[in-house]
């Protein structure tokens, strides 16, 4: 077998890539593939992020493989834990000796002749270029990139006296034991870092310009432990799953339909979390309805109870200069702080940056329009993996890997090569990529392919939905275009293959 071409490469090493290799070894067990991860170590987000107390704001029934059980006790886990998730189903498949670790790729270009992608990797620290060559691209880097986070620009960062940390780049040596923190935002990795870091500091102020929405729950599952007890664990897991996404559906139609009664109800949950003296309605009543952002998750309400033991405080407000011994506020309120978090975001990214060529014309990629949420108009043979904004990644991630399987399946069975999602209804209309007004999406959405206004350009975030638009549904749709033929004797060894 060849060490440079390969019927599948997969670009990235975290839940997703290992998921896509599996999917590969499950449901076409003859094709060669191997994984490209930039960094070295397999992870992804779980081994990229350091900060203390990171954890998943998704239950791990629905986080985890559809075809490996989450087996561990907790439903809401910590880094660590997934970290060992994913690298244990990558040992236990052997996947884990597929992987090329400190290959970034950087480049791809597409020849219809030989129906293959050329991919273009800088290798080691000394970034050698190499080129491997593939019949399929399988795009696993997530959505954002790795090389940092985002921070606004403070007036007077270069005066202040003390640390400045953004949470993507967590400096593992740091003692804030004693120290004076404050952390600036309000989403998923603010109201983790708040409670974790109080344990030890001398006070934790989450500095937000404005609120967001934040539930407390269990980080246990008690229908899951019951159901685990009683039956075997693949079938627990897999009725654990089912009631999961199905209460996450239906209070997502909930907010859709009734945003002001679920309002109500996220906010009577604060209020009896916190008592009827704390301000509610200044720090924890957003001004947009509930999942027109992302919920944050505190499991067990540990947020809560950090603010109640005077550990933490909140305080809504907005910055307008850094000094030398912490922040000046727009309302001439000033915070002492030791160290400054910024968790503040990420920058967005699209296919981890990839530079892509078809048949010697660059391509940009931003002004496709998306096909099924994972391909591209235009762009043969390549599949892109994005998870859910109203659900857990892994839910939409696995249902791409069985089309992106059935895909390869189909082409042998027809004895072409390939396949690409071409537009030719020019009254289709188009939308952004995703309906989400959180500041890290409007900040880049234009970077991202639109999507259209109707199947099978359309992005639905339903899991029920797109169960039967990608699972069930024909591949030969009107849309994908499938071209190339097999020469007639590989036509006829791949054929006895499949």
């Amino acid at each position: 077998m060849s060490d440079t071409h390969f019927d599948v490469i997969i670009v990235g090493a975290g839940l997703s890539g290992v998921g896509a290799a599996r999917h590969l070894q499950l449901n076409c067990p003859g094709k060669s593939f191997t994984l490209l991860e930039g960094r070295d170590s397999i992870g992804g987000t779980w081994d990229l992020f350091r900060y203390p107390g990171i954890r998943s704001d998704s239950d791990m029934y629905t986080l985890g493989y559809s075809f490996r059980p989450w087996k561990e006790s907790k439903a809401i886990a910590d880094g660590p834990s997934i970290l060992k998730y994913v690298k244990d189903t990558a040992s236990e498949a052997s996947i884990d000796q597929h992987i090329r670790l400190s290959h970034q790729v950087k480049r791809a270009s597409w020849s219809t002749a030989d129906a293959a992608w050329t991919v273009e990797c800088e290798v080691g620290p000394d970034k050698t270029l190499t080129q491997l060559t593939c019949n399929f691209l399988f795009m696993c880097s997530g959505y954002y990139s790795y090389a940092g986070g985002y921070t606004p620009d403070f007036a007077g960062t270069e005066r202040f006296g003390g640390q400045i940390i953004h949470p993507q780049k967590w400096p593992q040596d740091l003692d804030y034991a004693g120290k004076k923190v404050v952390i600036i935002g309000s989403g998923a990795t603010a109201v983790t870092l708040v409670p974790e870091m109080a344990k030890t500091a001398a006070h934790v102020t989450m500095l937000q310009r404005s609120p967001t929405y934040i539930v407390a729950r269990p980080d246990y599952d008690a229908v899951a432990d019951w159901l685990r007890a009683r039956l075997p664990a693949k079938l627990a897991y897999s009725l654990t799953r089912w009631k999961t996404v199905l209460l996450g559906m239906y209070f997502f139609r909930m907010c859709r339909k009734a945003p002001d009664r679920v309002k109500a109800l996220l906010l009577s949950g604060v209020r009896a979390a916190l008592g009827p003296d704390y301000d509610i309605k200044k720090h924890f009543t957003p001004r947009y309805n509930p999942w027109e952002q992302r919920l944050c998750l505190v499991p067990n309400g540990d947020l809560f109870t950090s603010i109640k033991e005077g550990k933490s405080s909140v305080v809504t407000d907005q910055i307008e200069t850094f000094t030398e011994t912490g922040l000046t506020l727009k309302s001439g309120e000033t915070l002492e702080a030791d160290i400054v978090v910024t968790a503040t975001g990420l920058n967005l990214e699209l296919l981890g940056g990839l530079e892509v060529t078809i048949d010697g014309v660059p391509t940009d990629v931003s002004k496709t329009l998306s096909y099924r949420g994972m391909m591209y108009s235009g762009l043969p043979n390549l599949a892109a993996s994005f998870g859910y904004t109203n659900a857990s990644w892994t839910l939409k991630c696995d249902l791409t890997c069985e089309y992106v399987c059935r895909l390869i399946n189909h082409m042998d069975k027809k004895g072409l090569r390939q396949a690409t999602p071409v537009l030719t209804d020019p009254s289709m209309g188009t939308e952004p990529w995703l309906d989400f007004s959180s500041g890290y999406v409007t900040r880049s959405i234009d970077k991202f392919p639109r999507q259209g206004d109707r199947a099978p350009w359309k992005l639905h975030q339903n899991y029920a939905l797109d169960i039967m638009n990608l699972r069930f549904s024909s591949l030969d749709d009107g849309v994908m275009k499938f071209s190339n033929p097999m020469k007639a004797k590989a036509a006829k060894r791949v054929a006895e293959t499949v």
